[in-house]
């Protein structure tokens, strides 16, 4: 779960709509503004405009900057941001700080001109320092984003602090983002829980969610999932993509309020029709286990594939698996290694693990037990279990490395201390040969009981084995048995043959 900062301001200065004075005014130019005021409150722009000219062409500043909002929007005359801008432009250059803030706004978006970072964080600085709230978010962006100016988060945060303390809501949360992650102050989750608060409590979605996120973790605030669940409900109920994600994450785990499948997917869904990644996958993931979903192989390709093309590593890797495997898609193994790849590029360990896999059994690859080493030591250096048990076998056969059994040992152990059933095992035989390690039958049964309990056959084999001959344990025929029949009744060969031998077979 991530803070997020909005793009600029959509937010463009209207149109001014309060006569100069209550009493009848006195000079033309304020008589025809008047008179468009009233027009336009009435809803008919088109006299409005005719009243909005005529007192522009008298010198008007208010009134130009009005018929200058009327072309912009194409109220009362055919849209024209040419038109906008040059109206904007004539009462930007008498002080009008709205106007000012407009014709930043067309440079920033390059609307009836050339757009110009410069002259857009120009205009908004004349505007700002007029005190216009609209004006220092945006400079305060222009800042913050090193737009037509040297990036600057300590003026980024000193212009979202004078929008902030007019109550203007997007400079709270900005200013609740920088406290966040310690731009242009020092971080403060307290100060940051308290900015995105102002503007949650004024509905603004992107700084509901962020609050939610500081409960999820206890950032500035006493940790409470329930309080979680209440402002990424709320964001997602305006449709925030990532606000919906997260309650769809809170359903699936059950993080302040019942765990309940079906709505982390219908969550999970309305994020992802969005086109969010960390959705998309999720979704997938739910059809590929029929979780709150019918079991549906081909759904989950289709959720994975999105997300894959967007970079998702997660997605790339389980892609390759359903590849792999042939669920939901065509068993293919070079498509398999082709999304293995992507993912393992992005440093995926489980990714890594597969490809190495697929090198050393020549899957839609030449066998090559080099690459197949080299993609184990990158999932092994992450710590992944089964990497390091395959490393480990790669040691102890001399595939791909030289043979080295100490190397093989060290591999196995740090699998085994993960709990890895194989690693366990392999390291309890190294032990009762003395193969990389010094012989200690004590270690030996230390890592077979490890691994029978886990229910590895040859592990509850020789287990008993060690009890019957008293290797590493005082010797104990009535513990022998009690692992042979384990090994037998799952069809262990030697271990049916050990009982025979006891008499009870």
């Amino acid at each position: 779960m991530k803070k997020i900062l909005s793009a600029i301001s959509i937010f463009f200065c209207t149109m001014i709509l309060t006569a100069a004075s209550a009493a009848p005014a006195t000079n033309n130019a304020e008589t025809n503004f008047n008179t468009g005021v009233n027009y336009a409150q009435r809803g008919n722009f088109t006299e409005a405009v005719k009243y909005f000219r005529l007192a522009a062409e008298q010198g008007h500043t208010r009134a130009q900057y009005n018929l200058g909002v009327c072309y912009y929007y194409g109220q009362g005359v055919a849209q024209n941001y040419n038109e906008a801008v040059r109206y904007f432009r004539l009462a930007a250059e008498q002080g009008l700080a709205e106007a000012q803030y407009n014709l930043g706004f067309c440079y920033d978006n390059g609307r009836g001109i050339t757009q110009n970072y410069a002259e857009a964080v120009r205009y908004y600085r004349l505007a700002a320092e007029q005190g216009l709230a609209e004006a220092q978010y945006n400079l305060g962006l222009s800042y913050y984003d090193g737009r037509g100016i040297t990036q600057n988060y300590a003026e980024a945060v000193r212009y979202f602090r004078l929008a902030a303390e007019q109550g203007h809501t997007k400079a709270q949360y900005s200013l609740g983002v920088c406290y966040s992650n310690g731009y242009g102050v020092t971080q403060n989750y307290n100060e940051a829980a308290r900015y995105f608060r102002l503007a949650a409590d004024q509905g603004l979605a992107s700084a509901q969610y962020n609050l939610g996120v500081c409960y999820y973790f206890g950032q500035g605030v006493a940790q409470n999932y329930n309080e979680a669940v209440r402002y990424f409900r709320l964001a997602a109920a305006q449709g925030l993509a990532r606000a919906q994600y997260n309650l769809g994450v809170c359903y699936y785990f059950g993080q302040g309020v019942a765990q309940n499948y079906n709505e982390a997917v219908r969550y999970f869904r309305l994020a992802a029709e969005q086109g969010d990644v960390d959705a998309q996958y999720n979704l997938g993931f739910c059809y590929e286990n029929g979780e709150g979903v019918t079991q549906n192989y081909a759904e989950a390709v289709r959720c994975y594939r999105l997300a894959a093309e967007q970079g998702h590593a997660g997605a790339q890797s389980n892609l390759g698996v359903c590849y792999k495997n042939g669920e939901g898609v065509i068993q293919n193994y070079a498509e398999a290694v082709r999304y293995y790849r992507l993912a393992a590029d992005q440093g995926l360990a489980s990714a890594q693990y597969n490809l190495g896999v697929c090198y050393e059994n020549g899957e839609g690859v030449i066998q090559n037990y080099a690459e197949a080493v080299r993609y184990y030591r990158l999932a092994a250096d992450q710590g992944l279990a089964s990497a390091q048990y395959n490393l480990g076998v790669c040691y102890e056969n001399g595939e791909g490395v030289i043979q080295n059994y100490a190397e093989a040992v060290r591999y196995f152990r740090l699998a085994a201390e993960q709990g890895n059933v194989d690693a366990q095992y392999n390291l309890g035989v190294c032990y009762k040969i003395g193969r990389g390690v010094t012989q200690n039958y004590a270690e030996a049964v230390k890592y077979y009981r490890l691994a029978a309990e886990q229910g590895d056959v040859d592990a509850q084999y020789n287990l008993g084995v060690c009890y019957e001959n008293g290797e590493g344990v005082i010797q104990n025929y009535a513990e022998a048995v009690k692992y042979y029949r384990l090994a037998a009744e799952q069809g262990h060969a030697e271990a049916i043959e050990a009982l025979r031998q006891l008499g009870l077979q």
